[in-house]
Formats: C-alpha cells, sequence, structure tokens
C-alpha cells in the first residue's frame, strides 16, 4: 500500500496507546493490510450474488476508505486515491451494471491521494476531500459536478484547521457542510511538528467560507477519521482513530456552533482504533458503528452507542472464525441489518441488530471501501487488492432486497423542497408523506421533487409509480417552523394558544430556564399550553418528532 496506512498506525502507537496484549495483537494485524494482496476465488453464499463489476487498471484504482454517492443520474460516483501511478487520485463515475468512467485526474495542485470518496449535496454536485496536495500541501476541500469539473474550495494548512482529510465533507440541514481533518503524521511525512494539532472538525459554506469548529488535543481524540453524520436531534456525531482516555479512538458530538461533547473512550475491551466509515444513525436513533481492533481478541467490533453515550457490543468478530478487521465502512440496508466487509479472511458479512453473524461471502483482497446501498435495493462497495490487474475492483453483492427511493435533505418544513432518488419516476402517478398527498415534478427517470404538503407528518415517503409503490428506507421529518402564541404576557397559570404546523406528536412544550408546560395538540397547527411556576420571560420552545422550534417572538412573565 503506502505510507499513509502505516503512518496513521505509527501515529497511534507513539500517542499513548494502551499496552496490553490484545491491543499489540490488534495493531500487528491491522499494519498486516500492507502486505494483502492475494485474492481468492468469491463464493456466495445461499441466496447472494456476489458480482465483480469492474476492474481497475491504468486510470481510477486501489479503492480505500472511499464513500459512494448515488447521484441524481441513477450512477454512483466516487475516487480512488490511485496508488498505482502517482498517488494523485481520480474522480470516477460508474453505473449499477459496470460501465465505469474515469471524470478527473488530479495532478497535485488541487489535491491528491484522494481516498475519501463523495457525498451528493442538494445543488446536485458532489463534495469530497483531497488527503494531500493543494497550495500547502496539506489536502483541500473540493466540489466536482457529475460531468467531473473540480472547483477548489479550500487548502488546508495544518494549522488549527488540521490537515489530510480523510473523508467527504456532509451537508448539514442549514445547508452549511462539515467535515473533519487529520493531521500531517497521518500521511507521516516529516518534517511534521506534532504538536502543531491532532485533527479538527470544520464547516465551510457552499460560498467556500472556511471555519474551524474544533481543535483535538489528545484527551479528546486524535485523528478524526471517517465521515461524518448529522443526527436527528441536529448534532454532527464522530470518531477519532487514536487518543482519548485510553489512546485508542473516541466518539463525540458537536453541534453546528462548534460545542463539542465527548461521548466515549475506547478501552480495548469494547473496541479499539475505529478505523472505519464513520458512525450511521441506526433506525431505532442509536449510533453504530466499526472497529478496526479491540474486543476480546482484537479482531474488531459492531458497536452501539445512544446519542447519551452508552455504548454496548453489538458483535464481536472474534466470535465469527473467519473475518478480522472491518476497515471499511457499513450500511444499515432496507432490511434493517448492517452490512460490510474486513480485510482480513476479505469478506462480506451481515450482522442483524440483535448481534446474529452471516458471513455472506469469501471475496479476498483487502476490500476497505464503505459499502453503500443503491435504490435499486443492490449493495455495492470496492476492493483496494485484486481483479484481473491486481488493482482492485468495485463489486455488488445482491442479497434479494427491493428497490426504494431516498431523499435529500433529512428533515423539511411544510412547504419545502425535498429531492428524491430511485428509478422508475417517469411513470410516477403519486407522492406522498406518511399518507399525505405531495405535489411533485418528475425530473428524470432516476430523480423528482417533490413539497412538502400541508398536514404532513413525520414518516415514509412513498412513490407510487407504473409497476408499484415505493417507500423510502428512512423516516423523513416534517420540521415545525417557528411560531407565534397569544397571548404574549401573562403569570404562572396562562393558558397560551401556540400556532403554526406540523405539531401532531409534540413531546415537550418549554418556557425558559427548561420549565416544562403542560399542554394538549389541539391539531396539527395548534398547541394550548399552561405557563408553568418558576417561568421566566423569554422563548416558548416546541419539541416534535420532525424537530425542535423555538417562538418568533418572547412570553412575557407577569406578577
Amino acid at each position: 500500500m503506502n505510507l499513509r496506512t502505516l503512518g496513521l498506525f505509527a501515529l497511534a502507537l507513539n500517542r499513548g496507546r494502551k499496552e496490553d496484549s490484545v491491543e499489540k495483537s490488534s495493531l500487528s494485524k491491522i499494519a498486516c493490510i500492507v502486505f494483502a494482496f492475494c485474492v481468492a476465488a468469491a463464493t456466495a453464499a445461499s441466496a447472494q450474488i456476489f458480482t465483480d463489476l469492474y476492474d481497475f487498471n491504468t486510470g481510477p484504482n486501489d479503492p480505500h476508505w472511499n464513500t459512494t454517492a448515488q447521484g441524481r443520474n441513477g450512477n454512483m460516483y466516487s475516487t480512488t486515491p490511485q496508488v498505482w501511478s502517482g498517488q494523485t487520485g481520480d474522480v470516477f463515475k460508474i453505473s449499477p451494471t459496470g460501465t465505469m468512467t474515469e471524470l478527473f485526474t488530479f495532478d497535485g495542485t488541487d489535491g491528491g491521494y484522494v481516498s475519501s470518496g463523495l457525498t451528493l449535496a442538494l445543488d446536485g454536485n458532489f463534495y469530497g476531500a483531497a488527503a494531500n496536495g493543494g497550495s500547502h500541501g496539506f489536502g483541500t476541500v473540493f466540489k466536482v459536478t457529475p460531468g467531473g469539473a473540480v472547483t477548489t474550495l479550500y487548502n488546508f494548512t495544518n494549522g488549527a484547521d488540521g490537515a489530510e482529510p480523510s473523508a467527504p465533507p456532509i451537508q448539514g440541514l442549514d445547508g452549511n457542510f462539515y467535515g473533519n481533518a487529520s493531521s500531517c503524521a497521518a500521511l507521516y511525512e516529516f518534517p511534521c511538528d506534532l504538536d502543531v494539532t491532532y485533527g479538527s472538525i470544520y464547516k465551510i459554506t457552499p460560498e467556500s467560507a472556511f471555519s474551524v469548529l474544533h481543535t483535538f488535543s489528545g484527551p479528546d481524540g486524535i485523528n478524526p477519521f471517517g465521515q461524518l453524520v448529522q443526527g436527528t436531534d441536529g448534532d454532527i456525531y464522530g470518531m477519532t482513530m487514536a487518543g482519548g482516555a485510553n489512546g485508542v479512538g473516541t466518539v463525540f458530538k458537536i453541534s453546528p456552533a462548534g460545542n463539542f461533547t465527548l461521548l466515549y473512550s475506547f478501552d480495548g475491551t469494547h473496541g479499539a482504533y475505529p478505523l472505519s466509515g464513520g458512525l450511521i444513525q441506526g433506525y431505532d436513533g442509536n449510533f453504530y458503528g466499526l472497529t478496526s481492533g479491540g474486543g476480546s481478541s482484537g479482531a474488531g467490533v459492531l458497536f452501539k452507542i445512544t446519542p447519551g453515550g452508552k455504548l454496548t457490543i453489538v458483535y464481536d468478530l472474534a466470535d465469527s472464525g473467519c473475518c478480522s478487521l472491518p476497515n471499511g465502512g457499513m450500511v444499515q440496508a432496507t432490511d434493517g441489518n448492517f452490512y460490510g466487509t474486513t480485510v482480513f479472511g476479505g469478506n462480506v458479512f451481515r450482522v442483524t441488530p440483535s448481534g446474529e453473524f452471516t458471513d455472506l461471502a469469501n471475496i479476498g483482497g483487502s476490500p476497505q471501501s464503505v459499502m453503500m446501498q443503491h435504490t435499486n435495493g443492490i449493495l455495492y462497495s470496492g476492493n483496494a487488492v485484486g481483479g484481473s490487474f491486481d488493482r482492485g475492483y468495485f463489486f455488488s453483492m445482491n442479497v434479494g432486497l427491493a428497490p426504494f427511493v431516498s431523499f435529500l435533505p433529512a428533515a423539511r418544513p411544510v412547504g419545502g423542497v425535498v429531492q428524491i432518488l430511485g428509478q422508475g419516476f417517469t411513470g410516477a402517478n403519486a407522492v406522498s408523506f406518511n399518507g399525505t398527498a405531495a405535489t411533485f415534478t418528475v425530473k428524470s427517470d432516476t430523480f423528482l421533487t417533490a413539497t412538502v404538503p400541508a398536514g404532513a407528518i413525520t414518516g415514509n415517503i412513498t412513490v407510487t409509480e407504473s409497476s408499484g409503490t415505493l417507500t423510502s428506507n428512512k423516516i423523513f421529518r416534517v420540521r415545525p417552523q417557528i411560531f407565534s402564541f397569544s397571548p404574549m404576557t401573562g403569570p404562572a397559570g396562562t393558558s397560551v394558544i401556540i400556532t403554526e404546523n406540523s405539531f401532531t406528536g409534540a413531546t415537550e412544550v418549554t418556557f425558559p430556564c427548561e420549565k416544562k408546560a403542560t399542554f394538549t395538540v389541539d391539531s396539527d397547527t395548534q398547541i394550548t399550553a399552561t405557563v408553568p411556576a418558576g417561568a421566566m420571560t423569554g422563548e416558548i420552545g416546541v419539541y416534535t418528532p420532525g424537530g425542535n422550534v423555538g417562538s418568533s417572538t418572547v412570553f412575557t412573565v407577569t406578577p
């Protein structure tokens, strides 16, 4: 492989790694990625169909760590670091059947070693990060159009902004992008001032205004690795591959305003070195992730962590008897199960939420890319080694799941426009938000837009077409809007009428000083609340399944 892989683990060794036999075993296994160049014949389990779709050669090659995004046109887009031909990097697109097109090759000035992959944004373009190159040599954030035109948005300096970003930024509900950057030591490049930074969390606007939200110091983590995820609570969650109380990684959350919370420090027993595709939020509201090491024998674990930081092991890969080092990220598919890959064993696996493990296929090589599910129901990912030219390949894994629709953004208020991805839209005749019909516009057979209708409540989006009805893989949240109320003043015990929309299912109404009010949801557009004892003058807050919202004006508490 390359010095980047070695450097990530060398940094962990040099920064307070827990010195016990389990972790030494784990790290030695991780280091062996460099030598995983043998490829076994692929064998599929019953009812599982593995297909090598495209063998990389002299263009894009060696896919690892990369996130793959489905575009509006139904094709998939991602990047490779192009290790075999100079470590510059490429952007490519590939169809669900394996037709690959190289869209752009980085030359170093605009970035290099582009192993991050891409995320789709609301503007229809894709956003990613280069691990080195750019104006200062420490990486870039970039935008790329579906046609392959690349624009550099930011050049990292290895200061408080960090360096060597390994994952693409995500687009938050506020429209801004959030990402992480490690440090110059992530590439094991010297001279490198290791005391400058241990990595950062950044925000960048669509207009390229860059700001640092948090710079890591060691106890809170070292080298944030893997893509961030915005939770339904609005906070952004992620992991670091080293540092923390035991030196083997952390889980954290941070608000869009930069309020940082350390949720958990890995201890080896419950996982170590989360060198994966980052956290995902499960259908149950908890977060799930993989660690490359730790567990009972250092093989790695699949864990669950609540938004409050309580961590439990879902599955210890030592129990599999076949697989270890889950270096790539996983996906929770539409059947509710988790799918991913392991480097050692070269396996594709499935784990149920209750912890039942199935080895689906042995594909050999060194699969390290993030698993994704296309709206056609099929799983896709990359293998960094193997194929006809031994430079990696892109593959599919059909486990018999039905087509569905996906959407972005994750939430909108009534009247907001939602983008929907899928297939067969040319004959679409209805779109609904949890049963409420919506107006929509078909843009292509794989892309349409719909407006959140009045009366819609949080739930699935469905698209009805000639071949049947497709249901979204996730819950769409209808966000309440800033509301008004009457009267504007009164003492404790006053009944206040709150009006706007999307109040169905409201769970809490608050007044300043965290005073909770008794209330009744009269309708989707009205709540009657009673001013609680001890309330002070200020905004009123309403909490719903679709999100939380505050009043546009203050309520004045009188004696």
